[in-house]
């Protein structure tokens, strides 16, 4: 019971952990970032804001929503001590290394607020909610999959991991074009400014052309890794997981050209981050479900319990 409610807690704030992205992404977008001014925990000096104050309440909403993530990830962290603590230590590992994440995200988040959202702490705050939604699913991977045979490291394990990597960056190149104040750099899709690699017209647009190169990057690593499922004739979860991350990509990459068109509109952008985390957190999963399917989180971790041996 135990375990089926720890599984629970985890997936539901890793849920909420993206919802809380996607919530970031609307305060971005709509310029809501100092919505407090340069205050926290308190807003503009008082406890709760000023009816008429929208981008205040934008931004003391997503404070708001990341104490009820807090809460849940406090639940979930005092079930895993209790269900774990004795057996599968890797469950607990990974929800403390989630909470850990939660507690410098916050402290991180007031640090952007009193520094005027400087672009690398906004980067840095993103990459962190991020690592803190794979922590989640990691735990709850872990909770509960056992996998039935354990074989060696293959090409699919190794672009698993490259793939996941590179999602990774993407959303910290992102992070970095928004906080840099590169989105509109570019004016255009595919080309820059008329230019496919306008290198020429300053370090915003760079900036703007480095992230569409690595947005490139991973497309590419996902097709090989869809090859290699393929050609590997890998679990059916896995092979079902990897489509539906590339179609998310595929949607992420879609949605982030008509932002650029858009002239950055608010709903664009903020659908593009939630996309991007929605794959990152497929990518997580499937690189998870292959670690354990190697057997390399039972060496890394000490867990002794055996799986069904290998079938020729």
């Amino acid at each position: 019971m135990r375990s089926r409610l720890f599984f629970t807690l985890a997936l539901t704030t890793a849920l909420l952990t993206i919802g809380l992205i996607v919530f970031g992404a609307v305060v971005r977008v709509t310029d809501s970032g100092l919505g407090c001014g340069n205050q926290w925990p308190l807003c503009n000096g008082t406890i709760i804001p000023p009816l008429d104050n929208l981008t205040a309440w934008i931004e003391w909403l997503h404070r708001l929503f990341a104490i009820l993530i807090g809460l849940f990830g406090l639940v979930t962290l005092t079930v895993a001590i209790r269900a774990y603590r004795k057996q599968n230590s890797r469950v607990l590992a990974a929800t403390v290394v989630a909470a850990l994440l939660f507690a410098f995200q916050s402290a991180l988040g007031a640090l952007v607020v009193v520094l005027d959202l400087p672009p690398t702490a906004v980067t840095l705050h993103l990459g962190t909610a991020m690592l803190l939604l794979g922590s989640l699913l990691v735990a709850a991977v872990f909770s509960t999959y056992e996998p039935v045979r354990v074989y060696g490291r293959s090409a699919f394990t190794i672009l698993a991991y490259i793939t996941t990597a590179l999602s990774f960056v993407v959303i910290l190149s992102g992070a970095l074009v928004r906080g840099s104040g590169a989105t509109l750099a570019c004016t255009d899709w595919p080309l820059c400014n008329g230019e496919l690699l306008p290198f020429n017209q300053g370090a915003l647009a760079t900036i703007h052309v480095l992230h569409r190169l690595i947005v490139v990057a991973l497309g590419l690593s996902l097709v090989f890794l869809l090859a290699a499922a393929r050609r590997l004739s890998v679990d059916r979860r896995l092979q079902s997981l990897t489509i539906l991350a590339f179609v998310m990509y595929l949607a992420q990459a879609g949605v982030g050209a008509l932002f650029v068109l858009s002239a950055a509109a608010p709903l664009w952008g903020a659908a593009h981050v939630g996309m991007a985390a929605a794959t990152w957190a497929l990518l997580v999963v499937v690189s998870t479900f292959e670690s354990l399917n190697t057997g390399e989180s039972r060496q890394q971790t000490g867990w002794q319990q055996q799986s069904k041996p290998l079938r020729s």
